[in-house]
């Protein structure tokens, strides 16, 4: 991806690409970041494990597109300390850990999650798992593994918190 094919495509001269971003990274970012943050109204009324399940689900839907496999392509091919892979790991993934950090104490404080929840270790499996298929793509990331992905950390981090609820 270069600002003269991003130019080109927009049909219109470099300068005015240059003018609202100053990168092809930042035009990257900007497009990842267009459309619904995969954590607004995560909350709303819903148990934890929903709130998390529909974010990680947006993630996946938005990666799916043809933009975000434009991306993960980049993302893919870019060094983890290059301002593609820092804008990405600042402005999406720690955003969005960021997001489910919020979720996860907040089920704590309501007894939805067991209290002793490591939040670091929970965030890396659910976090992790998703953006390994992301930019490994040795299997689907989709809705189907979400859903599997969230039932089986639902069982890890209910644990005792079900049984103290139900006691």
């Amino acid at each position: 991806m270069t600002m003269e094919a991003v130019a080109a495509r927009a049909s219109v001269g470099k300068p005015t690409v240059y003018r609202w971003w100053p990168d092809r990274h930042a035009v990257v970012m900007a497009a990842l970041m267009a459309g619904p943050n995969p954590g607004e109204g995560a909350r709303a009324g819903k148990s934890a494990f929903d709130s998390l399940r529909n974010q990680l689900r947006q993630i996946a839907t938005r990666f799916a597109s043809p933009t975000g496999r434009h991306i993960t392509s980049m993302l893919a091919a870019a060094d983890a300390e290059s301002e593609l892979g820092k804008a990405f790991r600042s402005h999406f993934v720690l955003a969005r850990r960021a997001e489910g950090r919020a979720i996860l104490e907040q089920a704590i404080a309501d007894g939805e999650v067991r209290p002793d929840l490591d939040l670091d270790v929970a965030l890396d499996e659910l976090y992790g798992a998703v953006f390994f298929r992301l930019l490994l793509g040795h299997a689907p990331l989709d809705a189907s593994f979400v859903d599997r992905l969230m039932d089986q950390a639902m069982k890890g981090m209910r644990g005792r918190a079900r049984k103290a609820r139900s006691s």
